[in-house]
């Protein structure tokens, strides 16, 4: 019988209500700062390809709860997947002109400031993956043992394994290992600084577009 595992949060107390007022001010922020950007990225979609300008994708949340993520569309609407099942790969066919820039710069993440300041994610924390996403053909925690560990707090629009390296394509076991071994890392030392840290070195990091498709 399939069990769930009841995680104790490992951010409590007033730690989670700093963490919380933390999202909530940076997230009017940043939809503040970037609401042209986002204006001028809604137009594009509409007029490169047909469909909605947001994509809705299920993905797991805090103690595997599945909540529903926001991002800009990036792919032709006959051609997108849900479920996460088919990793986005360099050239896929199935993304748009516009898609394919958005993606790289990470612009189609934006609409998740909307998540953040709701509450079903954090700003900062590990990135949500979708609840299908596999390599070669088994789900994350069958590759790795302790996977729902990164569960234990909410996922983030940016986390620490994202400005390591470890973003885009998790076409490699070692990819989602050591993914997950950099959001524990960041579990078992979090702090409002270090999500501060991690919040400003972001788009210095996302300079980096290696592994974004």
């Amino acid at each position: 019988v399939p069990m769930l595992d009841i995680f104790d949060k490992p951010i409590n107390d007033w730690d989670s209500v700093a963490k919380r007022a933390f999202d909530i001010v940076f997230s009017i922020v940043g939809i503040v700062v970037f609401l042209p950007v986002m204006l001028v990225t809604a137009i594009a979609i509409k007029l490169d390809s047909k469909g909605p300008v947001l994509f809705h994708q299920k993905r797991h949340g805090f103690n595997n709860e599945i909540i529903e993520v926001y991002k800009f569309r990036s792919m032709y609407t006959d051609k997108a997947d849900p479920t996460a099942k088919q990793t986005v790969t360099k050239n896929d066919p199935r993304v748009t002109r516009v898609g394919r820039f958005i993606r790289k710069t990470s612009i189609d993440e934006l609409p998740q400031f909307f998540n953040s300041l709701f509450g079903s994610l954090s700003l900062v924390g590990p990135r949500p993956h979708a609840i299908a996403a596999q390599s070669h053909n088994l789900l994350y925690n069958e590759v790795v043992d302790g996977y729902f560990a990164r569960h234990k707090v909410k996922p983030g629009v940016t986390g620490w394994a994202q400005i390591n390296g470890w973003r885009g394509e998790m076409d490699t076991n070692e990819k989602i290992r050591m993914r997950t071994e950099y959001d524990l890392y960041y579990i078992e030392n979090w702090s409002l600084l270090f999500d501060l840290r991690i919040l400003f070195l972001t788009p210095i990091r996302l300079l980096n577009t290696e592994n974004a498709y």
